[in-house]
């Protein structure tokens, strides 16, 4: 695959064209065609590094994120969840990235206890079924909110997925915000009684 490149288009202005009959009668007046900087020579394309466009893709993920965590909380005060924001963004295609939100524990299926993790990613994908967090990107759909199984491993010190939930660790992935924001307050509901009114929502 060829190597992306993204030029900044925020500081670039369309240039401000004479109406045709100025130009014309510009023309028949000097002999000249005007060749102005405004109507002539395009701008030059300033191009941005993957470090520039990983920063900006960053900084408008925390910015879902900050509001998705706003809205849950917002919902009922017996569901509060910890805010856990963070962001990464993929190597070759650093406009895509995903999101962590929230992360928590509860009761799911026959488990006693799930700890899992709330994510929003500017694409659509499959969760990766090894150590790769996403697989199978798709080119179309714009966003993909899901919430993961998570487990601690005493090796290499740090958190990954629970395959043993569902087979493949998802505990469920939806491109609808509504949706979305349903489920999470399933999982964060602390007693069957609320869960029954998000579920009546």
């Amino acid at each position: 695959m060829s190597k992306l490149r993204y030029f900044d288009a925020s500081g670039q202005k369309k240039p401000q064209v004479p109406a045709l009959e100025t130009l014309h009668s510009d023309f028949l007046r000097t002999g000249k065609i005007i060749r102005h900087k405004d109507n002539w020579v395009p701008e030059e394309r300033r191009y941005l590094s993957y470090q520039e466009v990983a920063e900006r893709t960053g900084r408008r993920l925390d910015a879902a994120g900050e509001q998705a965590h706003d809205r849950l909380n917002s919902f009922h005060r017996s569901i509060q969840l910890p805010k856990m924001i963070f962001h990464r963004t993929l190597d070759d295609r650093p406009h895509l990235g995903y999101c962590h939100v929230t992360a928590s524990k509860t009761r799911f299926a026959q488990f006693d206890e799930v700890k899992w993790a709330f994510y929003i990613a500017n694409f659509m994908a499959d969760i990766g079924e090894d150590e790769k967090m996403i697989s199978n990107l798709r080119r179309r759909g714009s966003r993909m909110y899901f919430a993961v199984a998570m487990q601690p491993d005493d090796e290499r010190k740090k958190l990954t997925i629970d395959r043993k939930i569902r087979g493949n660790g998802v505990i469920f992935r939806t491109s609808d915000p509504k949706v979305a924001l349903k489920n999470v307050l399933l999982l964060g509901a602390r007693n069957e009684k609320l869960r029954d009114v998000i579920r009546s929502l």
